[in-house]
């Protein structure tokens, strides 16, 4: 049997590759990458060394949400900022596996068509979606969003996880 392949190993290797180097050329925390294929399917993973153990679930969570809700992460999240309920029904919807945070983003071809997405887990959400706008980029195809946000390179964790009083 020969099936069609949205995206191929090679690329998806060649996307891992590209953005664990961004991650270690911006000297960001390790980094979980995972990529799927249009059905959701894992087509490659790699954790860096001294990534947590629940990084791979939250790297799967990014893609699997913007594959599921065809937007990125950043977009789920925005939308769905003053819309709790209804973000509690996707997470229920999705069996707990939507991570509504940047850092899942669309890998589409030159129509615009989606043949993936790749989740990124590690460091602050910004700078995990800007190695995956990246890597996208390098192996040749338009990643969802286009540009990562402007101001990647100064979020920081607090950001994210305000120091409790």
């Amino acid at each position: 049997m020969r099936l069609h392949t949205s995206l191929p190993l090679d690329k998806a290797n060649a996307i891992i590759t590209e953005a664990l180097r961004l991650g270690r050329q911006a000297k960001l925390l390790p980094l979980t990458v995972v990529v799927l294929d249009a059905g959701g399917k894992m087509v490659a993973m790699q954790c860096e060394d001294g990534s947590g153990v629940i990084r791979f679930d939250v790297a799967f969570g990014k893609a699997y949400g913007a594959l599921g809700m065809g937007i990125s992460s950043r977009l789920i999240r925005d939308r769905l900022k003053e819309r709790p309920t209804f973000q509690a029904a996707l997470a229920t919807a999705s069996d707990g596996r939507l991570i509504p945070v940047p850092g899942g983003v669309l890998i589409e071809d030159a129509e615009g068509v989606t043949l993936g997405a790749v989740g990124i887990s590690g460091d602050t959400s910004d700078k995990d979606e800007y190695c995956a706008i990246e890597a996208i980029k390098a192996a040749g195809y338009a990643p969802e969003p286009a540009e990562p946000d402007p101001d990647w390179r100064t979020s920081s964790l607090s950001d994210h996880y305000p120091a409790s009083s």
